[in-house]
């Protein structure tokens, strides 16, 4: 069947979006629609260091001249300086490190090893090596067998390793492998090591918060194995647009890292629209309005996009909820009698790699016109031809956003883009907020390799690779932080590290790679296993475990619905069946915390803002039913599991009773009015710290027993802390004042999921005064202070 009706000329995206908006029912639910001008592209020359050959193999591909930023990129690569490419989604980031790659390939003799020079490239998913190791291919198939790339990866069969640590000079990996498989036999890849001449960390503002500070770990571990056989590898990242670029990436990798920033690609315009969806006559807790959800405004719009023949793809935050998208539009389609239901389709992780690019060739081709999809298509997978993106909630961070936006018009042509807010305090104040999101430069990324709950870890696992010595902690080493100098004694009364003379080593049998989980698990693993069959579905982290897969959680596993059974945590197990009740569920727990040590403290007036160490406790306490696409309460059940502690970093504030005078705040509504502070704090802080509300949390108090003043914390979510705290303390008077007008632009009367109300409160969301908290943070910041550097 031909699909050539619909190659036509792609709609102007203004067009489409008045299309949207025509009916008399939408008309509010578009707040702002921001026009992105079409930009032209700007060459450059090659950089004369890249080989002929090279350049020669890149113009069989189409490609005459580089663009002036992949040319400035090239040029540090080629002079031995490590470099960070963070330009936008299509502006050929790719070609900045294969050029020099290749032509260090070509060079051969020029490496000390007999296999000549070789090259390690690492992504944060499988997906991402394999779509780079078959544009490698194609790339360098003039080459011949000078260049012989291979991946290596937890689904790479052994004969294939082999053949890959013996022959291949450039090795397509991920940070897990590196963590688990080369590093630990470091030895027997040792002529690889030797010879490394280049590390590409493509889409590394992926690595964040915790992920982020292990993986830094086990770079610096790198660092130090090639130093160990006498190479010193330049650094090639490739990055979404980030805040200060060369400095996360200095941070992420532990040596100095020019940066790319001006992207001279060509551009089609771009309208980008921000869409609120109604309120409905549903009711939440207290009575509290409900928002239709961005799931199923999400579907309709695609289904009014389909039927227009708008090639469309629709971002979705969890994989149940990308089905639900595409299901959604199939049906209504199809009750029109069309033949565009066949047209839709899902995409998300768990698919096999065929079926994955299957949809990806049939999007490409026309054949799909509508695309439901998780964030696993956000990351490298060249989609091109799209005319819209929509997003069914904000993804985060506004590298995100701008990453999945730029999925369409990838072919110059304009496109569409469109923000459907979720009933949420950050998705609803950006909405009406546009500034937030088009006047402003993205997060910077946020992580803290020095970290002691990170660093333990990898330092055993350094010592077991070779034996650490004074010298790895010294300044002009550059690996370990120089506080990581005193863990190794602490370490050792663990009985986990021993020294001999001036060194330390591994003293257990058991690899230590084994026992840490780089994206942030702590404790063992939980199995999920159907409770009928027996068979694994996976596992889910200790530290989750509780929130996730306790008595009663619908539980998703590759596009299918369990109900959990039984959570046996003396096992380590959850028992699950497959069902498929129309609600999701939603874990509410209560928390206790204490100051440990006030690292940071600056007068705001009379108040105070303070940043560290806190220890808090945890208890899960129940669970809520909703309806999958109304989001209305359904119910809640009560769940008996122990308290859970975490020693972590926090920032609070606390205000003083004249100041409470001053705010009208008398004692029988401080409470609220603290916790309603707390709950909007909570969500709004993803706009200044790249997190998401789930890696934080939060405690507010009327008389703190550490501090006997009221408090509000707000704390990471992980062990020592993940830099989000800290973020939030350096860009207080920002995010505190984004807080306040998000609460007071609501146009609930006292208080709703969009503004104040939280799905994981542990008190029912009582007590709340929104009022209260508006004029709270007002007196609060009536005086704001500096925060240190």
């Amino acid at each position: 069947m031909s699909y050539e009706a619909d190659a036509r000329e792609h709609p102007s995206p203004r067009d489409v979006l008045e299309r949207l908006g025509a009916r008399q029912d939408r008309a509010a639910r578009l707040t702002h629609a921001e026009h992105v001008p079409a930009r032209a592209g700007s060459h450059a020359d090659w950089p004369q260091e890249i080989r002929h050959e090279v350049i020669t193999a890149i113009r069989t591909a189409g490609i005459g001249r580089p663009w002036a930023h992949q040319a400035r990129a090239i040029g540090h690569a080629v002079r031995g300086e490590s470099v960070i490419v963070a330009t936008g989604t299509a502006s050929g980031k790719s070609l900045g490190y294969q050029a020099p790659v290749l032509s260090a390939l070509l060079d051969g003799d020029a490496a000390p090893a007999r296999r000549g020079a070789t090259a390690l490239y690492l992504a944060p998913t499988k997906a991402l090596a394999a779509d780079q190791l078959r544009a490698i291919r194609g790339l360098a198939a003039p080459l011949g067998a000078a260049v012989r790339p291979a991946a290596y990866d937890g689904d790479t069969p052994p004969e294939v390793r082999a053949w890959a640590r013996d022959h291949a000079n450039l090795l397509l990996t991920n940070p897990d492998m590196l963590h688990r498989g080369l590093l630990p036999g470091h030895r027997r890849w040792a002529p690889f090591f030797r010879a490394l001449r280049y590390v590409v960390i493509d889409e590394c503002h992926v690595y964040r918060g915790v992920f982020g500070s292990h993986v830094a770990q086990v770079l610096r571990r790198l660092r130090r194995i090639c130093a160990h056989y006498g190479s010193a590898p330049v650094f090639l990242l490739a990055s979404a647009t980030t805040a200060e670029p060369g400095a996360s990436a200095t941070r992420l990798t532990g040596v100095p890292v020019a940066e790319v920033t001006d992207d001279t690609s060509p551009r089609g315009e771009l309208v980008f629209a921000l869409w609120e969806p109604p309120l409905t006559e549903a009711r939440g807790e207290g009575g509290a309005p409900v928002r239709r959800t961005a799931t199923a405004e999400t579907a309709e719009l695609l289904t009014d996009l389909t039927a227009h023949g708008v090639r469309t793809l629709a971002f979705v935050r969890s994989r149940r909820g990308a089905e639900l998208v595409a299901l959604i539009a199939q049906e209504r389609l199809a009750e029109t009698g069309r033949s565009l239901a066949g047209r839709i389709a899902a995409y998300r992780g768990g698919y096999l790699p065929e079926e994955r690019r299957a949809l990806e060739r049939a999007l490409h081709s026309g054949e799909l016109l509508g695309l439901a999809a998780t964030t696993a298509l956000e990351l490298g997978v060249d989609v091109a031809g799209l005319d819209a993106v929509l997003l069914a909630g904000y993804p985060g961070t506004r590298a995100s956003l701008w990453q999945q936006a730029g999925r369409a018009g990838r072919r110059s042509q304009g496109a569409l883009a469109v923000l459907v807010a979720r009933d949420d305090p950050l998705d609803t104040y950006l909405v009406h907020h546009p500034d937030a999101l088009f006047r402003r430069p993205v997060e910077s990324t946020v992580l803290d390799p020095a970290n002691p709950y990170v660093l333990a870890p990898h330092l055993c696992s350094a010592a077991a690779e070779l034996p650490l010595s004074d010298v790895d902690f010294s300044e002009d080493a550059g690996l370990f932080d120089p506080v990581a100098a005193d863990l190794p004694p602490k370490l050792a009364e663990r009985g986990l590290l021993r020294r001999r003379g001036t060194q330390w080593y591994w003293t257990h049998r058991e690899r230590p790679a084994d026992l840490v989980d780089i994206r942030g698990g702590g404790g063992d693993p939980v199995r999920v296993v159907e409770a009928d069959t027996g068979r694994l579905l996976g596992t889910v982290d200790a530290s989750a475990a509780h929130g996730t897969v306790h008595d009663g959680a619908v539980h998703l596993h590759q596009g299918r619905s369990y109900v959990v059974r039984e959570l046996d945590l003396a096992d380590s197990v959850a028992l699950v069946e497959e069902a498929n009740p129309p609600w999701t569920t939603s874990a509410r727990e209560v928390t206790d915390l204490s100051v440990l040590t006030t690292d940071t403290e600056t007068p705001w007036g009379d108040a105070r803002l303070c940043h560290g160490s806190v220890e808090v406790t945890h208890q899960v306490v129940s669970y809520l039913r909703r309806r999958l696409l109304s989001g209305e309460v359904l119910g809640e059940t009560r769940l008996d599991l122990p308290p859970r502690t975490l020693r972590t970093r926090a920032v609070w504030w606390t205000m003083t009773e004249d100041q409470l005078d001053a705010a009208r705040i008398p004692p029988a509504i401080l409470p609220g009015a603290l916790h309603a502070a707390e709950h909007a704090a909570i969500g709004m802080l993803p706009l200044f710290a790249t997190c998401d509300r789930w890696d934080i949390g939060g405690v507010s108090t009327a008389l703190h027993p550490d501090t006997l003043l009221p408090t509000v914390f707000v704390h990471d979510g992980h062990p020592g802390g993940a830099g989000f705290a800290e973020r939030a303390f350096h860009t207080a008077r920002e995010w505190l004042t984004a807080t306040r007008d998000a609460i007071a632009a609501c146009e609930c009367e006292s208080g709703c999921p969009s503004c104040v109300q939280s799905p994981k409160c542990g008190n029912g969301n009582d007590p709340l005064h929104k009022s209260g908290a508006v004029r709270l943070l007002t007196e609060l910041l009536r005086h704001p202070g500096d925060t240190p550097a």
